[in-house]
């Protein structure tokens, strides 16, 4: 008789065993995933992703060095209310010669709300143009504004 008893308590020790090595597994993957894969600089996407990173950081001098003269000229300080985009997801790229599009996905949290916090996105277009052999932003979606002069940090 102890034999059958032993039988179900072997089993239970498998697969309680089984559910440890997976919680295991998933919490190393989460926790190693790391930061995104930084872009060359000499792209557009690049460019993208680093004036969008500095704008999400609050560093409107290191984002306004993204701009063109144009683009930093016609902001006129206007910058839309409303939180900062939680991060921004690179969709497609069309590069020409001397011009490109980068389309993203912006995507924006919010706390509070009947269930929590939410989340919401929508498409973007950046525009850039090559100036002196380098890329820089022309156009911005409105979520990523950066006007010289003003704090991107509420």
């Amino acid at each position: 008789m102890n034999v059958a008893a032993g039988k179900p308590d072997r089993v239970l020790l498998v697969i309680v065993s089984v559910i440890a090595l997976l919680v295991i597994v998933a919490l190393s993957v989460v926790f190693t995933r790391g930061e995104p894969e930084v872009l060359d600089e000499a792209t557009p996407p690049g460019v993208v992703q680093r004036y969008s990173t500095a704008v999400i950081d609050g560093d409107t001098a290191t984002a306004n060095s993204y701009l063109t003269q144009v683009a930093r000229s016609s902001c006129s300080g206007y910058r839309e209310s409303g939180p900062l985009p939680a991060r921004v997801v690179l969709i497609s790229t069309t590069e020409r010669e001397n011009t490109a599009l980068v389309n993203v996905s912006v995507v924006t949290s919010s706390p509070g709300g009947p269930f929590g916090p939410s989340e919401y996105d929508a498409e973007g277009r950046f525009s850039l143009v090559k100036v002196d052999g380098k890329w820089l932003i022309d156009q911005a979606p409105y979520q990523l504004m950066s006007c010289p002069g003003t704090s991107l940090k509420p």
